[in-house]
């Protein structure tokens, strides 16, 4: 009936039956059966009216000791599918005042996190005085990677590892973490752990949690076969970025999968540019096949890659150019042209490109961040530079090359304190080298050349061939 009424757009009459259905829920049951309502409101018109109709039919199991915390979650879900974080943000304080144990608490407030910061005190106190955190710690590292905040997922994960090493998926996600973070010989020690736990038959998946837990937070291969090759895959970027290419082919040597086969050949080709063989890289990548259109574009992108990282911008953006003619307005294309466009000094093309762009594809946070980073390390237009970066950041809170490019752009309008607050931030979720470039001038500049000095020398221990690294290190004549 609840189903037929929602398919008929009755949505108001839904509350008597819902009455009903918790009335007739064995009371064991009733706070998962409560925990799942939200769930039924999918479509935008629904999720508008569920937060009052969701009150009116739970009200009877409000302040019951075995469903409140149950309760305070299911509103608080619906409130934020109804788009409003503040009444979200507060039911799941309430939910964890009531049961400082449960995980719906804390699942809710990682799902807030990217609207209300400020929701990650409930995530930590639920890790703070619990013991079964896996199901949680894990959501919550999926979290932080999409916010691209490394640092502090890979903390996460090395709790987790060490209070469950037989636990696979952890150290495949730890191993990848620390490939972005520039780390090939932890990220190495991890996989190669991960690798050994599934040839010894533990299972690629994870445990699911309890309460609201159908929200599996390990995005782990699906079978063995799957885990291997994967794990192998990044085994030999580990090895890549370490310049070991032997022990790097003899990892992708040990993968047989006909689906991975273009990207097996394309860290091959990534391996031969590294060793300046750029026209053998490029030759492998064209003969590999294209079994689909999508196949064609993966090709054609990754080809780009290997000039960009030769600073092979004029032959990168022919590429391009003649991609776009044959596939007009296409998007990631039009972005990369637009990257391209900016090394070659085209700033007028990168603008143009840009803005059409974000007339496509309005929510695209890189688009304005990329022009306006642009606009700020010219010093150009910098107020019109920050409103751009501004909207990025709204559209992607937290992002940390986002809010590197807002500490940036407050850099070069002279407001050095809240560069530094920014700069800090960023660093903090991600030690990247072009951050600390930054941070480390505003550091710099502003007498504070001891801590500049440790994050400069920090960053050129992981990438000392980072070429915005390299050139703040040479303006400032910094001594490391």
């Amino acid at each position: 009936l609840l189903q037929l009424l929602l398919a008929l757009n009755r949505t108001p009459e839904m509350a008597e039956p819902l009455g009903s259905l918790l009335a007739l829920t064995p009371e064991a049951e009733r706070p998962v059966r409560i925990l799942a309502l939200p769930r039924m409101f999918a479509r935008p018109a629904d999720r508008a009216q569920a937060p009052a109709l969701l009150e009116q039919a739970l009200q009877p199991y409000a302040e019951a000791p075995a469903t409140r915390t149950a309760v305070r979650v299911a509103l608080g879900r619906s409130w934020l599918l109804a788009g409003d974080a503040d009444k979200a943000l507060d039911h799941a304080r309430r939910a964890q005042a009531a049961d400082i144990a449960a995980q719906g608490p804390a699942l809710l407030a990682i799902e807030l996190l990217a609207q209300r910061p400020e929701a990650q005190s409930i995530v930590a106190a639920y890790l703070d005085r619990n013991t079964a955190t896996v199901p949680v710690r894990l959501v919550y590292v999926r979290a932080l990677a999409a916010a691209q905040r490394y640092s502090e997922a890979t903390s996460q994960l090395e709790t987790l590892t060490r209070e469950n090493p037989e636990l696979a998926p952890p150290w495949l996600t730890l191993g990848a973490l620390h490939l972005e973070l520039k780390h090939p010989a932890q990220a190495s020690t991890a996989l190669q752990r991960y690798v050994s736990l599934v040839q010894a038959g533990t299972a690629p998946g994870a445990a699911r949690g309890g309460d609201d837990a159908d929200e599996d937070a390990a995005e782990a291969p699906a079978n063995a076969e799957q885990a291997l090759t994967q794990a192998w895959m990044l085994l030999a970027q580990a090895s890549e970025q370490q310049g070991d290419y032997k022990t790097a082919e003899a990892w992708l040597a040990r993968i047989d999968n006909p689906q991975r086969a273009l990207e097996v050949q394309v860290r091959r080709a990534s391996m031969l540019a590294r060793q300046g063989k750029l026209a053998e890289a490029r030759a492998l990548i064209q003969r590999a096949p294209e079994q689909t259109p999508a196949h064609a574009r993966a090709k054609l992108l990754a080809e780009v890659q290997l000039l960009r990282e030769a600073k092979r911008w004029a032959d990168a953006n022919q590429l391009l150019a003649d991609a776009n003619r044959k596939t007009p307005d296409d998007v990631d294309l039009l972005y990369e042209q637009a990257m391209v466009a900016e090394k070659l000094n085209r700033l007028d093309e990168m603008e143009r490109l840009l803005r059409r762009v974000m007339e496509l594809k309005p929510d695209h946070q890189h688009a304005y961040n990329a022009l306006g980073f642009s606009l700020a390390e010219r010093n150009l237009r910098l107020p019109e530079a920050k409103t751009l970066i501004a909207k990025a950041l709204s559209l992607s809170p937290g992002e940390p090359f986002i809010t590197d490019s807002l500490g940036w752009v407050e850099y070069r309008l002279g407001n050095r304190e809240e560069a530094l607050r920014l700069l800090r931030t960023a660093y903090g979720a991600r030690p990247d080298p072009e951050i600390a470039a930054h941070l480390g001038e505003v550091l710099w500049v502003s007498g504070e050349r001891d801590e500049a000095r440790r994050i400069l020398r920090d960053a050129r221990s992981r990438d000392a061939a980072n070429d915005v690294l390299r050139e703040t290190l040479a303006r400032l004549r910094v001594d490391l």
